[in-house]
């Protein structure tokens, strides 16, 4: 049995976000990683998004909302497209992954370590376990949103 195996599952707890900071390296070039303070979070509220903020020590930080499971999945193996992708990191990069963002403003490479991605998803479990996340999204409430929300396109005029 491994020491992962012999690890007691984790338990539904009464807790429904969990954050964590940590400090992050931005890939600049293949001998350049700049450190970046960072956190991730995670909320029963939204249950397949994990956000990390770059940049918490400044007034505004950039947040990037990324798939719980493409994450799950980058721990063993390349996973996600698009706008999103990680991969376990080789050679100099073994035991980190690196996760590739790429958005309307702004593209990073981030590097990591796998064991702190890894002890934080296992604590996303504790607030929802994987599989449970449709019990905990509010089908009724965002439909309601979606139907009263103002705006040129919702106008039966069409006067816009």
């Amino acid at each position: 049995m491994t020491p992962d195996e012999a690890r007691v599952p984790p338990q539904r707890g009464s807790t429904v976000r969990i954050a964590l900071h940590l400090v992050l390296e931005v890939v600049v070039a293949a001998d350049l990683h700049v450190p970046v303070v960072a956190r991730l979070r995670y909320g029963a509220d939204e249950p397949y998004t994990v956000h990390l903020d770059n940049h918490v020590d400044l007034p505004e930080p950039v947040t990037w909302s990324l798939s719980r499971d493409v994450l799950l999945a980058g721990l063993t193996g390349p996973a996600g497209l698009g706008d999103m992708s990680i991969a376990p990191g080789e050679g100099p990069d073994r035991g980190h992954l690196l996760v590739s963002l790429h958005g309307e403003e702004a593209s990073a490479l981030l590097r990591l370590p796998a064991h702190v991605l890894r002890d934080f998803l296992r604590r996303t479990e504790c607030v929802v376990p994987f599989g449970c996340e449709q019990e905990h999204v509010d089908l009724d409430g965002l439909v309601e949103r979606l139907l009263t929300e103002d705006g040129p396109e919702d106008d039966p005029d069409g006067a816009g």
